[in-house]
């Protein structure tokens, strides 16, 4: 049996964010894994020397410091850095046309004149006017100065005088961004883009997703001289700089470590219980970076009051992913092509219409290293628009099965083909994967993208339980889905347990006050 101070279950970035930071506080801590490759949602495998992305793709606010991105401000705490290569343009095909777009604070108008005109340029310039200051309140606090007990009046004091001269555009930010859309942007091209861009974020569309997240957007992607990144090496080197951080803090990562149940001994969270039944105990806490959902599974049945565990069980999830990963001869290629591209293929649909939406990441155009020689390496994905409900129950070895990958399969090949027209003669590697390969690999509920919470109707949890010693982080913990969210989740609960003295002595550290 193994003593430590902290068990974090679970090496998504945001348990890998949090253990990292509570290695730097100078607790003893070991991350269980259940698989054999560290990262979660956001880890890399290799094919016949190509190396591939499991999830994210797109990148920003790493590459400097101070940054406002929560996941920069953790490896600025662990003391740590990620080499980026940076770009600032993608690719889109929609209903109107092809077009390629940069972040930045002018060209999207370049783009609204040639497909909408005068009008829509006009409002689009206005709704930048009116983001302003929303921005300005999303970014009004770094991640890293929040915790959620009562040294948070010390730790969010140094910001007080920022918070209270955007206290009003604060509370507008925990409601829907559609609030703030619809009264600005009536153009239904660019109504329906910036949906696009909420999804993309959040797994909703504007009226559900948060004016907080696109505040946070705005000042990142829709300011002068703005950047995009892609980290050298794919998300696996993030997933690394991470590991490395946390070990050379002191802490411990072990691999194949697949967590059965959490023991409760007098009401208290005190360890965990492994597939082989060892037992690892916790002094101070047991804090899960799965879902709500398989968390729940972890617990004794009377460990959680009842209407407690029906509430977050009954929590509401995104939809899933289709997942093409090809590693494909770059020979003859147009030099030209983008890292990344967008397709909408019918705006009628609804931007969350199952597979109407494919994004394409081609991270070797940056990055040659992920491809050998004169190959690049291609991932293609439905962003959380595939049902669960038609893949559930079925035998991932039989025909059926087969049957269906090939055809669900299909809109992201003739999406990819947009692009790449002989796309298919190409290939050297094909992997396809689905909504039960997302959920046994990356052990996700039902292969979700994530809880699908309203804003404006619900708010995410913070790191707390009822059960003593047992906290929470990741995509089901406030701030919510995406990798800054989740980052910043592991800082809060990292923050939380820390004392307060140290907490301040890292906001000075990475030059936060």
């Amino acid at each position: 049996m193994q003593v430590t101070d902290v068990v974090v279950i679970g090496s998504g970035i945001g348990g890998l964010s949090c253990a990292a930071v509570l290695a730097r506080y100078g607790f003893d801590v070991i991350v269980c894994e259940s698989h054999s490759i560290a990262g979660g949602a956001a880890h890399a495998f290799e094919r016949n020397g190509f190396k591939f992305d499991s999830g994210p793709s797109l990148y920003s606010g790493l590459s400097y410091s101070p940054s406002a991105n929560p996941l920069r401000q953790v490896l600025d705490a662990i003391g740590s850095e990620l080499s980026c290569v940076t770009y600032d343009t993608w690719g889109c095909c929609v209903p109107e046309g092809d077009f390629d777009t940069s972040v930045g604070a002018q060209q999207f108008c370049e783009v609204l004149m040639k497909f909408r005109g005068h009008d829509a340029v006009a409002e689009w310039q206005e709704l930048q006017r009116v983001m302003e200051p929303f921005a300005s309140a999303a970014t009004s606090i770094p991640p890293a100065a929040l915790r959620f007990d009562f040294g948070a009046a010390r730790t969010v004091g140094p910001f007080i005088p920022s918070l209270t001269k955007h206290l009003a555009n604060i509370i507008k930010l925990t409601g829907p961004f559609s609030r703030i859309m619809d009264g600005v942007v009536k153009d239904p091209f660019t109504q329906n883009w910036l949906n696009l861009l909420c999804f993309l974020l959040s797994g909703l569309p504007a009226d559900g997703t948060s004016a907080a997240e696109v505040g946070f957007m705005f000042a990142d992607w829709y300011r002068p001289n703005a950047i995009l990144e892609y980290p050298i090496g794919g998300s696996g080197a993030l997933v690394d700089t991470l590991v490395q951080g946390l070990e050379r803090h002191g802490g411990k990562l072990i691999l194949g470590a697949h967590v059965e149940e959490v023991l409760v001994e007098g009401n208290r969270a005190v360890g965990v219980r492994l597939r082989d039944r060892s037992e690892i105990r916790s002094r101070r806490a047991v804090i899960s970076n799965a879902s709500v959902w398989d968390t729940l599974k972890l617990l004794p049945e009377k460990a959680i009051p009842k209407n407690y565990r029906a509430k977050r069980q009954a929590t509401p999830e995104c939809d899933s992913f289709m997942h093409l990963h090809l590693g494909v001869d770059a020979q003859g290629l147009q030099p030209n092509l983008r890292c990344h591209y967008i397709v909408v293929n019918d705006w009628e649909l609804g931007i969350t219409a199952p597979q109407n939406v494919v994004v394409i990441s081609i991270p070797s155009v940056l990055d040659p290293s992920l491809a050998p020689p004169g190959k690049h390496v291609i991932h293609v994905y439905t962003p959380g628009n595939e049902p669960y409900s038609i893949w559930q129950g079925m035998d991932r070895r039989n025909q059926e099965y087969a049957e269906k990958k090939r055809s669900r399969a299909e809109v992201m090949w003739q999406a990819l083909e947009r692009i790449i027209p002989d796309i298919r003669s190409r290939c050297e590697v094909t992997l396809v994967g689905t909504p039960l390969t997302h959920e046994r690999y990356l052990r996700r509920y039902q292969g979700s993208y994530g809880p699908a919470i309203q804003a404006g109707s619900a708010m995410f949890p913070g790191p707390g339980t009822p059960l003593a010693g047992l906290m929470c982080c990741g995509d089901s913990t406030f701030p919510g889905i995406g990798l800054p969210a989740v980052a910043a989740s592991g800082l809060i609960a990292a923050n939380t347990l820390a004392p307060v003295d140290k907490h301040l002595a890292m906001l000075q550290d990475i030059k936060c006050i």
